[in-house]
């Protein structure tokens, strides 16, 4: 509320955007009035928007900080929302605050930022900051273990909204299933396996070898070997290989090293295609795919 006010009244007197303590305490009754109604449509318009993008409840949520200045561009641009190019751009800014990080500390300066950005971006007006700003290193991927990083739970919603398909019923995880199936993000190639052959914890643990599944697939997983499971859901499931492998690729899953058990290509292939959607959401290229530092963390550059 204090956001939003605090734009519009500076777009008559050129007076500094602000939302900290003190903003607040400045905040006028008329304003209030005038802009409840408004505010409470930016947040359901932004929820609308995040369930576009694979976002369906505040556990899946990247930075719940975002969702302030998120709502109050919603409610300054209104309908224009609706619009292809607006909404693309909208979008390209929130990709870059969740996988750029940028929303972790402090953030009443960038809420402050971003408002008049963003409007002014969907008026053809210059690049956000944010959006310049952002950047995402390769091997950072590594470094996504758990629900605690904004980047890791931005990834999984990314995948969901690439199309993922359960491994066994071939289901698309959309709203629906997302809440009627308990999805939850679970291993790849399972745990268990992974530690018995002692694989590296940052490596197996990490976002790469992590997918959107049901909590029944993740059961019938158990925690052989992928070429076991696999053969299990085909067997049992009556799934051709054909449609495992489609079920697979809506996942990103580089399918024939999975089969094959071949955890070092299947980090490296999946590590490439997250990539690629990171890039896709951002609307800019990563730099460091075959830095040193990538070469070594993944055995190889991610070209």
């Amino acid at each position: 509320m204090t956001l939003l006010a605090s734009y519009r009244r500076s777009l008559g007197t050129k007076a500094a955007v602000g939302c900290k303590r003190a903003d607040v305490l400045r905040l006028e009754l008329g304003e209030f009035e005038q802009l409840g109604s408004l505010v409470e449509k930016g947040f359901r318009m932004a929820a609308e928007v995040l369930a576009e993008q694979g976002i369906y409840d505040t556990k899946a949520l990247p930075y719940a900080t975002q969702l302030i200045p998120l709502a109050a561009i919603c409610a300054q641009l209104g309908n224009q929302v609706s619009q292809h190019g607006t909404k693309q751009r909208i979008l390209r800014w929130y990709w870059s605050g969740v996988f750029g990080e940028q929303y972790g500390g402090a953030n009443e300066t960038r809420f402050a930022m971003d408002l008049p950005d963003v409007v002014h971006w969907a008026a053809d007006g210059p690049e956000p900051r944010t959006v310049r700003a952002a950047n995402f290193a390769p091997t950072r991927l590594l470094s996504l273990q758990t629900r605690q990083s904004a980047a890791y739970k931005g990834l999984a919603a990314l995948l969901m909204k690439h199309g993922s398909r359960d491994f066994i019923s071939g289901t698309p995880i959309d709203i629906n299933t997302y809440f009627s199936n308990a999805i939850d993000i679970h291993h790849i190639f399972p745990r268990a396996w992974c530690e018995a052959q002692k694989l590296p914890r940052d490596k197996w643990n990490s976002v790469v070898n992590k997918a959107p599944l049901a909590a029944g697939t993740n059961r019938y997983i158990k925690g052989d070997a992928p070429s076991l499971y696999l053969e299990r859901i085909q067997k049992h499931k009556q799934v051709t290989a054909d449609d495992l492998d489609q079920f697979l690729a809506s996942h990103a899953i580089p399918f024939p090293a999975l089969r094959t058990d071949d955890f070092d290509a299947f980090l490296r292939s999946r590590a490439i295609a997250l990539l690629g959607l990171i890039e896709g959401a951002m609307g800019k290229g990563i730099a460091g795919r075959d830095s040193e530092e990538t070469i070594a963390a993944f055995g190889g550059p991610l070209h």
